[in-house]
């Protein structure tokens, strides 16, 4: 698959082309707006503080000129806000107090927590809001270009607005997911915890097998990882396989011993996800409550051992 165009469609090819801005040009907003530019969108200027969204903005906006804030937003027709979760509300608020929102344009973030009470200050002033979300980690460099093709995007828009999101996720090669306004927390912690937590816990499996002895924690993990990951996207609890689901309680244990004393740091997670599995091993079937019991208690008495008893007079 080749990489998107980095020059916009000619104008007379797109009759329904936006002129667009951007506020906080990072890893997601430089890499959207060069994927709209691409569709045949009009890119007028875009705003980074740092010097590497300076630099993104001239690998994949080449000749977009950068401006402040409210300067981008007075040029465009749909302001693009791809700035942190909790600057949001307070970028928004600057902007429509300081008059650079109006009437009739399309303000449009991309954060998945959020949904369209953090843009009240733009619709208070006649703006139309959007939420957009791309379910998708980005590197902020032209290899993001390729992996926008089938990526799902986090929608929350009133009935007026729902056309043009759409419209905005196809030109992005995205699949839309309406979010409901009361949801959106929850669709985001569902991410969260998928991509974010499975770093976290890949990382501390390399670093168990790494006091193990292993010299590539890495390359002894991919073909065990990418095997569980398709067989859980498939089929759920049911792809569950390992010593918890068959009730090995003596493995668990010896688990538990070789962490605690080679990698202590690793063992609240052990703990907290082995509790869990534990619970769907029972709850669907596969694990007899009495085993289970045992099982429970082991993990018990194990998070007891690793507590540091504290001493009071």
């Amino acid at each position: 698959m080749s990489h998107l165009p980095s020059t916009p469609v000619p104008a007379d090819h797109r009759t329904d082309r936006l002129r667009i801005g951007v506020v906080g040009a990072g890893r997601v907003g430089a890499v959207l707006a060069s994927a709209l530019r691409a569709a045949g969108h009009e890119v007028v200027a875009a705003a980074g503080e740092s010097d590497a969204s300076r630099r993104r903005i001239a690998d994949l906006l080449p000749g977009v000129p950068g401006g402040k804030p409210s300067a981008v937003a007075r040029a465009c027709d749909l302001l693009l806000l791809t700035v942190p979760d909790d600057m949001l509300g307070n970028v928004v608020r600057v902007l429509a107090d300081s008059g650079a929102l109006r009437e009739g344009q399309y303000v449009v973030h991309t954060s998945g927590r959020h949904g369209l009470s953090v843009l009240a200050p733009a619709t208070a002033v006649g703006a139309r809001p959007i939420a957009l979300h791309p379910a998708m980690t980005f590197t902020g460099t032209s290899v993001d270009l390729e992996r926008l093709a089938g990526c799902v995007f986090g929608l929350t828009a009133e009935p007026e607005e729902r056309e043009l999101a759409a419209r905005l996720v196809s030109d992005l090669g995205g699949r839309s997911l309406w979010v409901p306004e009361t949801r959106r927390a929850l669709y985001h912690a569902g991410l969260a915890h998928g991509a974010n937590h499975l770093v976290t816990l890949v990382t501390e499996a390399m670093e168990i097998l790494a006091a193990a002895g292993a010299d590539d924690p890495a390359a002894t993990l991919r073909p065990l990882l990418t095997a569980a990951l398709d067989n859980a996207l498939e089929h759920g609890d049911a792809a569950l396989t390992g010593p918890i689901v068959r009730g090995d309680v003596g493995t668990v244990q010896a688990h538990l011993d070789g962490i605690l004393a080679e990698a202590p740091t690793t063992l609240p997670t052990y703990l907290a996800l082995a509790r869990a599995t534990l619970s769907r091993a029972v709850t669907d079937g596969r694990l007899l409550p009495i085993r289970a019991l045992k099982m429970s208690e082991v993990l018990d008495e194990a998070a007891a051992a690793a507590t540091p008893v504290r001493w009071t007079t």
